[in-house]
């Protein structure tokens, strides 16, 4: 075949078949599709769109171009093994639930293979932000990912040359590319890594809102029906969650800010944070026959918050993967951002807000960059909240050259109403079977 042709084709709006995607898949693992040709067919699809049939030959062929996890003969009472299950997140601003909810489901009896990713857009990486704690590792062949799941019920890795290679390196080209938002390749991002872990069920975040890759509702909805029907489709139980996302998710936004953040929820600190983590394991729990309703799986995961179980599971995975976790992360300089009068916090302009990170060097402007962990935001507050005059609304965690330069962006990227302003919900809908009620 020729890959000019599968180009044009896609360009005009034609269906691929499967042994076209195959093909474009494989010989780009191979090196044969070059990267500006695979750059020119994300865009492609991300223009003109994939039918669901195209969508998931695209996930099998991912998933294909490596290995699964393995897993012990179930049949063998010798080596019976935990349910398997995973999260992912669509992502947005300050979204550091993965932190939390791996080792707090490890827990409770389940395991938690978690093939993550890095930064796209605007949008911080579940390692990157892990790669603040000094030494942690992200990278192992699946002999080493065995031995870490076998030991703490949960490890936090990337994708690497054994599973879901053809993701690694397509990941990061739509990160510089413009074409994170596509739904077809986000579902075979997301599902292809998560299908290589073999899992037994697996629970969606799709954040909606400015801060998200789906703006919309309607978007939103799209793209979980389209992850729902797909991981069906493949033998995997998928339910998706439709969670606000039009303000930051907790307070941080950053890197080893956010660890500082999950550490804190760790410890039994309340939130928003909390709350989603919660709300999603639950799902979980009651899928898994854990426990028996959402009342109950709900005050099983708060005991183990609460107890200090959940932080000692999550230090002994960050010491399996490497890393040494001894107290707060460092964090560069503090400057406040105050608000200019009272008032009822009633807009965040999210955009501006996940800019000012990549630009302070907390995120990637192209691959390759170099993460600096110590940079940050955090927002003192939620849609709803009052704050007096004077008060610090954010704190920005930069060099003072960096501060004089955003400060002021910063400070036009919320708003004050004179009036009250209703808190927005968190979570607005789910979706997919069986449901736990």
């Amino acid at each position: 075949m020729l890959v000019t042709t599968l180009l044009r084709k896609k360009r005009d709006g034609g269906t691929l078949q499967q042994d076209e995607i195959e093909y474009l898949i494989d010989a780009y693992c191979r090196g044969d599709v070059t990267e500006y040709q695979m750059s020119a067919f994300a865009m492609a699809v991300a223009i003109r769109g994939m039918d669901p049939v195209e969508t998931a030959t695209l996930t099998r062929a991912m998933l294909g171009s490596g290995k699964l996890l393995q897993r012990p003969d179930r049949g063998d009472p010798l080596k019976a093994e935990r349910p398997r299950v995973d999260k992912h997140s669509t992502g947005g601003l300050g979204d550091k639930v993965s932190l939390i909810l791996a080792p707090l489901l490890a827990v409770c009896d389940l395991d938690v293979p978690m093939i993550s990713g890095r930064g796209l857009g605007s949008t911080g990486g579940t390692l990157d932000k892990l790669e603040s704690i000094a030494g942690f590792q992200t990278q192992f062949e699946a002999d080493q990912l065995d031995r870490i799941l076998a030991d703490c019920g949960a490890f936090i890795a990337s994708a690497t040359e054994h599973i879901a290679p053809a993701d690694q390196k397509l990941y990061a080209l739509r990160d510089v590319t413009g074409t994170v938002e596509s739904v077809p390749l986000i579902t075979a991002s997301i599902l292809s890594k998560k299908l290589a872990a073999n899992l037994d069920a697996l629970v969606m975040d799709v954040k909606v809102g400015h801060a998200g890759f789906m703006k919309t509702p309607e978007r939103a909805l799209e793209l979980a029906k389209s992850l729902v029907r797909v991981g069906g489709e493949a033998g995997l139980p998928t339910t998706a969650w439709l969670t606000d996302m039009d303000q930051p998710l907790g307070e941080a936004v950053g890197n080893a800010i956010e660890v500082n953040e999950s550490v804190e929820v760790l410890q039994g600190a309340s939130g928003a944070v909390r709350d989603l983590t919660i709300e999603l394991c639950a799902d979980l729990l009651v899928r898994t026959k854990v426990a028996n309703d959402l009342e109950s799986a709900r005050s099983i995961l708060a005991q183990r918050l609460d107890s200090g179980l959940a932080m000692e599971r999550f230090e002994r995975m960050v010491v399996a993967q490497g890393g040494k976790l001894t107290g707060t992360l460092p964090l560069a300089a503090t400057h406040p951002i105050l608000a200019p009068q009272q008032g009822y916090l009633s807009h965040f302009d999210c955009a501006a807000i996940g800019d000012a990170v990549v630009c302070l060097g907390g995120g990637r402007r192209k691959v390759g960059d170099r993460i600096d962990h110590q940079v940050g935001i955090r927002v003192h507050g939620r849609i709803g909240d009052f704050f007096e005059k004077s008060q610090p609304v954010m704190t920005l965690h930069c060099s003072a050259t960096q501060a004089e330069q955003y400060s002021k962006l910063l400070a036009d990227s919320f708003s004050l109403s004179s009036q009250s302003v209703e808190p927005r919900p968190l979570v607005l809908e789910r979706l997919g079977i069986p449901d736990p009620e």
